[in-house]
């Protein structure tokens, strides 16, 4: 395997778009990379860039080492699985699997021991003369690795190849490609819209939007320490509640006024400007459900209440804050909830936002 290595990375198109902006970014040997994003944010542009189906319009790609900006991509030593399986339907499994390495010239021999090797890794050994109109979705999907498998390259590089998959399929591949990488010990990026899947299969994460990266870590770290507002409502499901507020001294200390909706008390860090803050960010299960009478919290009306089984969603208004919060609580709870009850909820743990959305970190 290999380490791949970005340095400044851009694409800009005839039309003057420029959908990929000084991206830097290092994968490491054996090292699962997710890149996330929403869509139209230019991951999937900088993976093909270094898969070489996509010049660059400025910086570097290295691989191992080795710089491969400008060579072809059968010179670059990456295999790509897309999201589309673009298996050859006149072929066997086994065909499909081989044939990049019959169209490189490899001998018959060194072809069947790959296919065969790469077969038993994805469990496909029983499905090798089957032609691909007689596979599930998920066995085609499986196909498409192998193909990439057998070629042996220092990168694999994944477009979004869980995305033509139903919810159960999804999960199942999900489970496989984790256990691919743990055999292999393979260097893979893969992109996806889907943040389940990025927190799910990646060791770090690169978050890009409008064609940046506006972080870099593990799945904890850009969960628990997001850098500003985007990375924060874009990882999480339920996604983030972000409520306006200023924070106030007072005769009993600081507090976080949200308005209408009241206040919560604060105890400023050092070295942070109160007066910086303009929104607070809370995850839904970060808030607490409190009866209306109880003291603190802010005062909220229960809108809709959502019964998924082993969590219970809450979606509530609360009065002068636009649009909705919602936070998850236990079953229990739920079921004690009446429509347009009136209701406080108490955040155990709070981010702070200033105006242009940096995170403010203690």
């Amino acid at each position: 395997m290999a380490q791949l290595r970005l340095c400044g990375l851009e694409k800009r198109f005839a039309n003057g778009a420029t959908v990929v902006q000084g991206v830097d970014l290092q994968v490491d040997d054996g090292e699962f990379m997710v890149l996330v994003g929403p869509s139209g944010c230019g991951k999937s542009t900088t993976l093909r860039m270094v898969a070489g189906l996509e010049a660059p319009s400025g910086g570097q790609i290295f691989i191992g080492g080795r710089e491969v900006t400008q060579q072809p991509p059968a010179e670059r030593g990456v295999a790509m699985v897309f999201q589309s399986y673009a298996l050859y339907p006149h072929m066997t499994v086994a065909e499909n699997m081989g044939f990049g390495l019959r169209m490189a010239g490899q001998p018959r021999a060194v072809v069947e021991q790959a296919v065969h090797q790469a077969a038993r890794t994805l469990q496909l050994h029983t499905l090798l003369q089957r032609k691909p109109r007689e596979l599930s979705g998920g066995q085609r999907q499986r196909v498409a690795i192998g193909r990439a498998i057998v070629r042996q390259p220092g990168v694999f590089l994944f477009d979004e190849p869980l995305s033509n998959l139903d919810a159960a399929l999804r999960t199942q591949m999900r489970l496989e490609l984790s256990r691919l990488h743990e055999r292999l010990r393979a260097t893979i990026v893969y992109v996806t819209h889907d943040q389940v899947e990025a927190m799910t299969l990646g060791q770090r994460i690169a978050v890009f939007n409008q064609g940046r990266i506006e972080q870099v870590g593990t799945p904890l770290q850009l969960y628990d320490r997001p850098v500003n507002r985007f990375v924060a409502g874009f990882l999480g499901s339920p996604r983030m509640n972000f409520l306006p507020a200023r924070a106030l001294p007072g005769d009993m200390g600081w507090s976080l006024d949200l308005g209408a909706a009241g206040r919560l008390p604060w105890l400023p860090a050092a070295g942070l400007d109160a007066g910086a803050i303009a929104e607070i960010g809370v995850r839904p299960e970060h808030l607490a459900l409190q009866p209306h009478a109880a003291p603190g919290g802010l005062a909220a009306e229960v809108e809709l209440v959502e019964h998924l089984g082993d969590v219970v969603l809450v979606h509530c208004r609360l009065p002068g804050v636009d649009g909705s919060v919602t936070l998850k609580c236990a079953p229990e709870q739920g079921a004690a909830l009446l429509r347009d009850e009136a209701v406080r909820i108490a955040p155990r743990q709070l981010l702070l936002f200033d105006a242009q959305g940096r995170c403010l970190h203690a």
